[in-house]
């Protein structure tokens, strides 16, 4: 009669190591895919502490009940429909899921990014190899005719980057960011698509989370007329299988850090000062160097 052995397995150990082996860019971007694929909008509005309606005490037994009280109560108000003030707090929103996960999962660790910044969120730790990578939230509406037909598509394209600053001068640190835009070992973008419900105190209704590498959902437009964005395409299938317009990252860096954007005299500043401060570094590099003890 054959003998029965349990084995016990470290299954967080395991998983750092499939991490490891596969590559710290596979293995980030199928963990963060899993995890946005749980991210429920559940900002139901925005609470006002009083109003006339409201009466006290008030006894809640559940999540259902708290939001029908708040609202028989008049203590909630609409979220704003303007798309900048909604994406903000969809963003904030989703990015406290993230980072909620992280939490709960060994060996990741993370920062969270400024409101104009870049990354919105960077993670790093052991179990994506020991490297950074940036995660950057964008939201976007959905697209209808006159009629009320859905066309498919964004109602406005995504931005990617700002090209003509951490993105075009990848070495240096520019003023909100945490380290150069080269020193990332992954870029991937969480995008978070929805219909907007005007009648609704919530306004987000049908949303759907898609995590792309950038370049691999990138259009050849900036996605202003009067800014220095990149854009991605605009086509909501286009963006959930990653086509975009170009075939390779090699060809999205070329094609894009040749672009010609503008540099505004604030930026032109900012980068003189950037550059000062490199060649500074570089020559105290060298003559630590120079005076070493083979000098």
């Amino acid at each position: 009669m054959g003998r029965k052995f349990e084995t016990l397995v470290d299954w967080d150990a395991f998983c750092v190591s499939i991490d490891l082996v596969t590559g710290s860019r596979a293995g980030i971007e199928n963990w963060l895919r899993d995890v946005c694929g749980r991210y429920r909008f559940d900002v139901r509005g925005a609470l006002r502490t009083d109003s006339p309606d409201s009466s006290w005490p008030i006894l809640i037994q559940g999540p259902e009940d708290l939001e029908a009280k708040l609202e028989s109560g008049g203590h909630l108000l609409p979220l704003p429909k303007e798309p900048a003030s909604l994406a903000n707090i969809i963003e904030v929103s989703i990015v406290d899921f993230i980072i909620s996960a992280i939490s709960e999962t060994p060996g990741v660790g993370y920062r969270r990014g400024s409101e104009r910044g870049y990354p919105d969120l960077e993670i790093n730790g052991p179990r994506f190899g020991g490297t950074h990578h940036a995660i950057d939230i964008k939201a976007a509406r959905r697209g209808f005719t006159g009629r009320g037909a859905p066309t498919g598509r964004t109602n406005s394209k995504i931005t990617l980057y700002t090209g003509n600053t951490y993105f075009k001068y990848p070495d240096l640190q520019w003023p909100g960011t945490f380290r150069p835009f080269g020193e990332y070992a992954t870029h991937l973008d969480v995008l978070v698509i929805y219909t907007l419900n005007e009648e609704s105190a919530w306004r987000v209704d049908d949303l759907e989370v898609i995590v792309q590498e950038p370049w691999r959902i990138a259009s050849k437009q900036r996605s202003s007329t009067t800014r220095e964005y990149i854009g991605a395409v605009d086509s909501i299938a286009a963006l959930r299988e990653g086509r975009g317009e170009f075939e390779t990252p090699e060809a999205f860096y070329r094609y894009w850090r040749s672009f010609h954007f503008k540099i505004s005299a604030q930026v032109s500043k900012q980068l003189n000062r950037l550059l000062a401060e490199q060649r500074q570094e570089l020559d105290m590099l060298r003559r630590a160097q120079g005076s070493g003890p083979d000098s």
